[in-house]
């Protein structure tokens, strides 16, 4: 009840700051409101954001102006539910933007876009520290009883998802190649013993790195691409990508409802085909984020090699089935958060 509030506070106060000062297309200029997940935040900062300013400038003549907004995944996909005017929502979890076309914020198929509405690709890796102290090289390896493992809560962050999923499937997937056939419980057990060593469970994906930048941990399940940048930007950060791994895909919609409201849905939609292209693909490759465009990924295969069991959503039924048979009242997760409770 107590995050409930938060975060509809946090909205509101977003909602006061942003959307309601937009002038309409063909003045002068125009706002854009754009609520993502942390994860992307320099790639749009740096380099996307600045670079369709000037596009839409060339184009149109029209100055465009943003507003952002950079939380954890699923916070700001209630935030936008709960009143924050965004005409674009970058997000981790397809099941993030599918709560916003559920009630009634989106209105088009936002699937039905080029690359099937996903905007940047990564894989789920483990970070580890200097020198791999801890003989660190699998997913196994974090079961073990001296490891303190980082990553973030599924409750709040998207990123958390992806990681959970990715050690459970890569239990599936692993036992599947050794037995020929995926083993439940084989995949129940790694991921229990793994979550029994997790030290600390951030609020966002970020929040987590920052922590394990901090000195805590050993060990840190997270996106390619949060390493990637770490890396871009001097740091010396170690890590291994799983033989078997989890193919992350992030969505982009426009907020049919809002850009209705702003008359921003001429410079949300261009925005949201801008991110798509290939020039856009590749500063989203320069920053960590394996493309969706794929003639621009083979540009950078060696920076992104394809791990040997790299597996998607699918194996795992699709997002409905994950959030109700891993994230459900009786679901896997919950189910291991309550057994190690009373242990």
């Amino acid at each position: 009840m107590k995050n409930s509030i938060i975060i509809l506070f946090m909205a509101l106060l977003l909602f006061c700051g942003c959307g309601n000062d937009h002038k309409k297309e063909g003045s002068d200029t125009i706002i854009l409101v754009l609520g993502a997940y942390t994860v992307p935040k320099e790639a749009y900062e740096k380099e996307i954001i600045p670079a369709f300013k000037e596009y839409w400038l060339k184009k149109t003549g029209q100055i465009v102006k943003f507003e952002e907004s950079y939380i954890a995944s699923g916070a700001q996909s209630r935030a936008i539910s709960a009143g924050f005017e965004a005409d674009i929502a970058a997000l981790s979890l397809e099941k993030d933007v599918e709560r916003l076309r559920e009630e009634g914020l989106i209105t088009h198929d936002w699937k039905n876009r080029k690359y099937g509405g996903y905007v940047t690709r990564s894989v789920v890796v483990i970070a580890f520290r200097e020198g791999n102290p801890k003989k660190i090289a699998d997913w196994i390896d974090l079961a073990e009883n001296d490891i303190e493992v980082l990553y973030p809560n599924p409750k709040t962050s998207g990123g958390a998802m992806w990681d959970i999923n990715a050690i459970y499937g890569a239990g599936l997937k692993m036992s599947e190649v050794d037995t020929g056939k995926p083993d439940k419980e084989y995949a129940y057990n790694l991921l229990k013993n793994i979550q029994k060593n997790v030290k600390v469970m951030d609020k966002s994906g970020r929040a987590s790195v920052t922590t394990f930048e901090n000195g805590i941990g050993d060990a840190l399940v997270t996106y390619e691409n949060e390493i990637l940048l770490r890396i871009k930007e001097g740091r010396d950060i170690d890590f291994v990508i799983p033989e078997a791994t989890l193919l992350i895909e992030n969505p982009i919609a426009v907020i049919d409802k809002n850009v209705d409201k702003h008359g921003s849905r001429e410079a949300a939609e261009a925005f949201v085909e801008f991110v798509l292209s290939a020039d856009s693909q590749r500063a989203f490759a320069r920053y960590g984020f394996r493309p969706v465009d794929d003639t621009v990924a083979v540009e950078f295969t060696e920076q992104y090699p394809v791990p040997k069991y790299l597996f998607d959503i699918n194996l795992l039924g699709g997002w409905d089935k994950v959030h109700t048979e891993i994230y459900g009242t009786k679901g896997i997760w919950t189910t291991i958060m309550e057994e190690l409770s009373h242990e």
